[in-house]
């Protein structure tokens, strides 16, 4: 989701493949081994060499690289790349085991989003000083994070419209009615 609104904030058009994850064409094999999703692939004209992108943040940065009118890149990189970090290690961790607490009978559900919540803390700060992370512009840091913020409130929609993070859930409510959004989420 994050590297397809990158995409389309850079006005890259590309061709889009949807995956079945448990029966992965050979065309995807092909270009990336690993058979995992997202896969970009650039072909240089003038060489006829391919580059295979595996990863939605090598994805965002390509695409970013090529265009960014609003300045997505112009926020504070070193704060954004700690945000991002944390957001794809310990809380992606945290929001793998909340979604599937039956997979990690180890602790509880709610051990794990309470593990996960050290990070929506981190951001309902953030959001307190400004409407996005970063600045009052959205920056790649909201971009990067929020489809996971999202898969977090759909865990437990109630408990999530009701937990202390007022400023997650406008942030978060602002980028899904958002025109990107919503046009990379039609099929």
């Amino acid at each position: 989701m994050r590297a397809r609104m990158a995409l389309k904030y850079a006005g890259i058009v590309v061709d889009v493949h949807e995956i079945t994850l448990s029966a992965k064409p050979s065309e995807l094999l092909a270009v990336s081994p690993k058979g995992t999703v997202p896969v970009l692939v650039l072909q240089d004209q003038a060489t006829s060499k391919q580059q295979v992108l595996e990863q939605s943040l090598d994805i965002m940065d390509w695409a970013l690289q090529q265009q960014d009118v609003d300045g997505w890149l112009a926020a504070d990189k070193q704060l954004a790349q700690q945000l991002i970090a944390e957001n794809d290690t310990s809380f992606k961790q945290a929001l793998d085991k909340y979604k599937y607490a039956i997979r990690f009978p180890e602790q509880s559900s709610s051990t794990y989003r309470a593990q996960a919540e050290v990070f929506l803390y981190k951001l309902e700060c953030q959001l307190s000083q400004s409407t996005f992370l970063l600045s009052d512009q959205v920056s790649l840091a909201d971009i990067a994070i929020f489809p996971f913020v999202r898969q977090f409130s759909g865990v437990d929609i109630h408990w999530f419209e009701q937990a202390a993070y007022p400023k997650v859930r406008a942030w978060l409510n602002t980028l899904v009615a958002s025109a990107l959004f919503v046009s990379v989420m039609q099929k």
